[in-house]
């Protein structure tokens, strides 16, 4: 698996509120939600090219084996 580059988040603390709940919902961590959500954001808006890897917690149901 490749490093994960770490970087420094600022986001107001509603919006961090927001996240921590649905991360516990789904379950993720709080980096594991952002990332698939981030992730989830670039394949819609077709700025996540073919062939990259996604990462764990990118992955979806629906991208799971069966």
């Amino acid at each position: 698996m490749a490093e994960k580059k770490r970087f420094l988040l600022r986001i107001n603390e509603d919006l961090y509120a927001a996240l921590e709940k649905w991360a516990a919902d789904d379950p993720r961590s709080m980096n594991a939600e952002v990332e698939y959500l981030l992730t989830d954001v670039m394949k819609k808006a077709g700025r996540w090219k073919e062939g990259r890897q996604d990462t764990d917690a990118a992955r979806t149901k629906s991208d799971e084996p069966k």
